[in-house]
Formats: C-alpha cells, sequence, structure tokens
C-alpha cells in the first residue's frame, strides 16, 4: 500500500507534512545545494519585519547538552528586500513558502499583512507572537490570551492569505491562547517557539531562546493540550523534532504537519531523512495517511 502524505493547512496544499521552521533555514538558498527543495512540504522563510534588522552583537550563540540558545533579535533584509531579491529564487520550486512576519507593535503587524497580502508566490503568513508589545512593556504579544487575539484578528483583516499563528511556550496556560486566536480568526496555529533559557559563553551571560532536542518533550505535551482542546482547526507541531520517530510522536498527538529547526544546524539532510522515515513507518504498518496515525498503537510482536 503506498501512502498518502499530501496535506491541506487551510488551503495552503503540501505534498508531505514536514516543513521548515522560520528562522533556521534562511531562504532556502544554502539549503538548496544539498538537497532539491521541491521535496518539503512548506518552506517558512525567515522572520521578516517592516524594516531591514542587524540583530543582536555577538555573543548570540551558546551550545548546551542537546540544543542551543540563541539571541540573534530577529535579523532579516526586511519586507521589501524579501520581495525584491529573496522570493524571486524561491518561486522557481514547486512548493508554498510561508512568511514569518514580527512586529513591535500592532500597527506592524497590519502593515507587513497588507504588504505581502499583494505579493505572488506566497502561500501563507505565520505571525510570531513571541515578540515584544514595545506599547506594553515589552510584554510579549503572545503572553496573554487578550493581547494575542488582537495581533491574530489585526493581521486577519488586512490578509486574504492563510493565517498560522505561532505560540509561544511561556505561557501559563496554552490552551487558552491557542482558543483566543483561533476566535480571532487564525487558520491554523504552529507551536512551539523557544523556550527561555540562559547559558554563559566566554564568561559572558546569554539570554535567549532555547531549542533543540532538549525542548521535544515539552513541545510534545503543549502541541497535545492545544490538539485535545479540539478547536477544529490544524495544529502544526515543532520543537526538537530530529529524526522520523520524533516526527512520528507528533502526529500521534494529532499534528497536522511538523516543522523542522535546530536539527538543520547539524544535519542539512534532516527532512529529507524525515520525509522518507515517515514514508517508510506508514508502509510498513499498513496506515493509509499521517491523519491517520492519531492515537494510534503499534501491534505488539
Amino acid at each position: 500500500m503506498k501512502p498518502n502524505l499530501k496535506i491541506d493547512i487551510a488551503g495552503i496544499k503540501m505534498k508531505n507534512p514536514i516543513m521548515t521552521a522560520s528562522g533556521t533555514f534562511g531562504y532556502g538558498e544554502e539549503y538548496s545545494r544539498f538537497f532539491n527543495l521541491n521535496k518539503l512540504g512548506a518552506i517558512v522563510v525567515k522572520g521578516t519585519t517592516l524594516e531591514p534588522r542587524l540583530g543582536n552583537p555577538q555573543p548570540r550563540i551558546c551550545e548546551t547538552p542537546s540544543g542551543m540558545i540563541n539571541s540573534i533579535g530577529l535579523q532579516n533584509v526586511g519586507v521589501e528586500s524579501l520581495i525584491k531579491d529573496k522570493l524571486p529564487f524561491l518561486r522557481q520550486f514547486d512548493v508554498p513558502v510561508i512568511v514569518n512576519i514580527a512586529g513591535k507593535t500592532q500597527e506592524e503587524f497590519r502593515d507587513l499583512a497588507k504588504i505581502l497580502d499583494q505579493v505572488d508566490g506566497i502561500a501563507g503568513l505565520e505571525v510570531n507572537i513571541s515578540c515584544p508589545n514595545v506599547k506594553e512593556g515589552g510584554v510579549l504579544f503572545g503572553s496573554s490570551p487578550k493581547m494575542a487575539a488582537r495581533i491574530s484578528s489585526k493581521v486577519k483583516e488586512n490578509t486574504r492569505l492563510p493565517v498560522i499563528v505561532k505560540l509561544t511556550p511561556n505561557v501559563t496556560d496554552i490552551a487558552a491562547i491557542a482558543k483566543a486566536v483561533k476566535e480571532a480568526g487564525a487558520d491554523a496555529i504552529s507551536l512551539i517557539n523557544t523556550l527561555r533559557g540562559a547559558g554563559f559563553v566566554d564568561g559572558v551571560l546569554l539570554q535567549g531562546g532555547l531549542s533543540g532536542p532538549c525542548i521535544k518533550p515539552h513541545a510534545l505535551w503543549m502541541v497535545n493540550a492545544v490538539v485535545q482542546a479540539d478547536l477544529g482547526i490544524p495544529v502544526i507541531g515543532m520543537g526538537g523534532i530530529a529524526s522520523a520517530t520524533d516526527a512520528l510522536e507528533f502526529f500521534k498527538v494529532g499534528a497536522a504537519a511538523i516543522a523542522i529547526g535546530t536539527a538543520f544546524f547539524v544535519n542539512p539532510m534532516a527532512a529529507i531523512e524525515i520525509i522518507d522515515g515517515v514514508k517508510e513507518y506508514l508502509i510498513k504498518n499498513q496506515i493509509k495517511s499521517v491523519g491517520a496515525l492519531k492515537n494510534f498503537k503499534q501491534k505488539r510482536r
């Protein structure tokens, strides 16, 4: 039996459920030297802001046991350069391109949605609500249901594209945040973003986002919690996925798709290996699709 890997996330049609996570895949050019980008389910490009950003000063990366801390500071080329210089390269591939957007105010999110709504070659928007709200003293947009809903609504009102809201794990009730963004119009939810972390680099304390295999149990727990809330929209799982086994566990708790992030820094072929591994597992166990994996329990031999 040949399994069906095709999925549809809020109208974004993918040939398989394996995506790249924002901030770890750049704009795809470097990885295109390792494999054909057409093999991916979707590409989520680096977080994009209205104006170019240089990011934080060095050091801004700290390796940790089974992971890493980053304090990049959303370094990116800005939305105009994304459109002019980066998207033309990605348009040559038959793979959906999703743009992750980030802003310091509600107005910046609104303006990004308006600008990108008119651009060819964009399949959807992923909204980074882990950003600090400068008008609220630096509080994260995603830290309360009310603020998360405001941003989700603002983006949704200003685009015809599918809107995926990326949730921060640094909250007390992830299901409440997920419910709020869904009610505000989100078409899908992705989680988790990085956890808060700190480490020393040559005697300098670095505070930033913790990612990698060490956060997978927490990510799996949060994805499961949101799926169990039964919101009626797709959930994209991410956080520490480095193998087909990891991906399968997210599918089994109900993720419709998964995204690979930090694993790319160790293994540029991680996505292809995971796609092949998931396909092999489905064939071996005679399972029709990844959707059928939810709550699947392998028979004992």
